[in-house]
């Protein structure tokens, strides 16, 4: 079957967004459902054979009319995550575009989106070079092991704790921004094989459901350089929630202020963590093209 999708692109972080009701056997795409929507995942965000992308947002209207929209959103190994920064802001994007019920698109500048992280405020700032920029309140980050969920013996925060590894321990800074992050802090990006230690963390027992690894170069006391390795994906050029778990580790370590900006392999995106406790991120989102899958509903091998 034929299915539309939008492609966009934010900061080089790259995610498809389609219609629930434009999905197979629509009327039961419920969470019962997770497994067909994986084999969709692993199928459209294939390089090769699919669309090729970072991420599937699949959208649907939200449980609460005050909301504007609500996303479910999958990996392209077919795991469903919680949040995306990046995404999250696609996902908006992709609502300017496609709504028609209230009028000019520029006329809303405020957003509330509904995710399994929670509900995410996100509003539209202006454009800047051909793309639109958008602030997201990212929440609070979440410090308790328990609840990110981490399964070290340490209470938290999770400052420079030494994690084991098959190589040697590495100091690392275990945070959620809704999803969970391990950073790593390093002076160069050629000191260690960033690639392969990102694949072992990611899959560490310590972390019951995975998580994502963030590898950072403090730059300066306002700025800083990560490379990417995504729960469910790999290596990115690019990661909203990664940036906001990033820069949060930096202060906690005292290595910058609480205002920085972050530069990825994708382009640049501002993180401020408040004093009221709040993250906010700041970055830009670019419309790649439009059209029309066409879907076997076979599923697609997971990815490794």
């Amino acid at each position: 079957m034929k299915i539309p999708f939008a492609k966009y692109e934010a900061a080089g972080n790259d995610f498809i967004v389609v219609r629930a009701e434009d999905l197979p056997n629509a009327r039961s795409l419920g969470s019962a459902q997770k497994g067909r929507l994986a084999d969709l995942a692993r199928a459209i965000l294939a390089q090769h054979t699919g669309i090729g992308a970072d991420g599937l947002f699949v959208a649907s209207p939200p449980a609460d009319s005050g909301h504007h929209l609500a996303v479910r959103i999958f990996n392209a190994d077919g795991s469903e995550a919680e949040m995306s920064g990046n995404g999250i802001r696609c996902a908006a994007s992709w609502f300017l575009d496609t709504d028609k019920r209230r009028g000019s698109r520029r006329a809303r500048k405020n957003l509330a989106i509904e995710t399994t992280a929670g509900v995410k405020e996100i509003e539209y700032v202006g454009d800047h070079r051909g793309s639109r920029v958008f602030r997201v309140n990212m929440s609070r980050p979440i410090l308790e092991p328990a609840a990110i969920p981490f399964s070290g013996d340490v209470e938290g925060p999770v400052i420079r704790y030494s994690l084991p590894l098959s190589q040697r321990p590495l100091e690392v800074t275990v945070t959620s921004m809704g999803n969970p992050h391990c950073s790593v802090f390093v002076r160069s990006f050629d000191v260690l094989d960033w690639r392969a230690v990102g694949r072992e963390i990611e899959r560490h027992p310590l972390f019951p459901n995975r998580t994502n690894v963030e590898f950072v170069r403090v730059l300066s006391r306002r700025q800083i350089e990560v490379r990417f390795w995504e729960r469910g994906v790999g290596e990115t050029a690019s990661s909203g929630t990664g940036s906001s778990a990033a820069a949060v580790a930096a202060a906690l370590n005292g290595l910058t202020q609480r205002k920085v900006r972050v530069r990825t392999s994708g382009g640049e995106l501002e993180v401020d963590w408040t004093k009221s406790g709040g993250v906010f991120l700041t970055g830009p989102v670019r419309l790649i093209g439009r059209g029309y899958y066409e879907y076997s509903g076979e599923p697609a091998a997971a990815a490794t």
